[in-house]
């Protein structure tokens, strides 16, 4: 793929090579997870994780709001330091009070690292190809890791996910729990 002059410049300048992952609006964050940015501005303090099985519901209303069963852009503050994160596809799955909980998404293929991941407490999940990706590349949900996304910080609806693949996340995030994962 031929390496665009902005990203060019900017692998240039801060030193690092461009990622392919793209934002919704051709702008590309960061690959190396010690490059996160820090949260958008007015956004909430992230109370951390949701730890357990949430109450999940595919109720996707194609409104402009954000719900259970549709896949938004936002940002997903980083695993080991939640003052940092990325922007990223996320699922959403259900609701704790007013945060939205999700699992995120990525394109990256981790098959070939299943054994790995989940020796270190990863699930990733199958959940196909969608308009939230715009190079059409399949995607896997996180399945072990269900994050809280403030509302107001949803910059965009992605596309709304398919019911059955939504039930097979929801018994994937159950089977993540039931191995302690969650």
């Amino acid at each position: 793929m031929a390496e665009r002059l902005g990203d060019r410049l900017r692998r240039i300048v801060l030193g690092r090579a461009a990622t392919d992952e793209r934002h919704p609006d051709d702008v590309r964050p960061p690959r190396d997870t010690r490059d996160g940015v820090s949260p958008p501005a007015g956004m909430r303090s992230y109370p951390g994780d949701y730890l357990g099985v949430p109450a999940m519901a595919y109720a996707p209303q194609p409104d402009g709001h954000p719900d259970p069963g549709e896949v938004v852009w936002t940002w997903v503050p980083f695993e080991e330091d939640a003052s940092v994160g990325k922007d990223r596809p996320v699922l959403l799955v259900g609701h704790d009070g007013d945060w939205l909980l999700g699992v995120m998404l990525t394109s990256k293929d981790h098959d070939h690292d299943r054994a790995r991941d989940r020796a270190e407490g990863r699930e990733w999940m199958d959940v196909g190809v969608g308009a939230w990706d715009r190079q059409g590349r399949p995607s896997e949900a996180r399945t072990d890791r269900i994050i809280r996304v403030d509302p107001q910080s949803v910059r965009r609806e992605g596309a709304i996910l398919d019911a059955d693949v939504f039930e097979a996340v929801t018994q994937s995030i159950h089977g993540a729990h039931d191995r302690g994962l969650l």
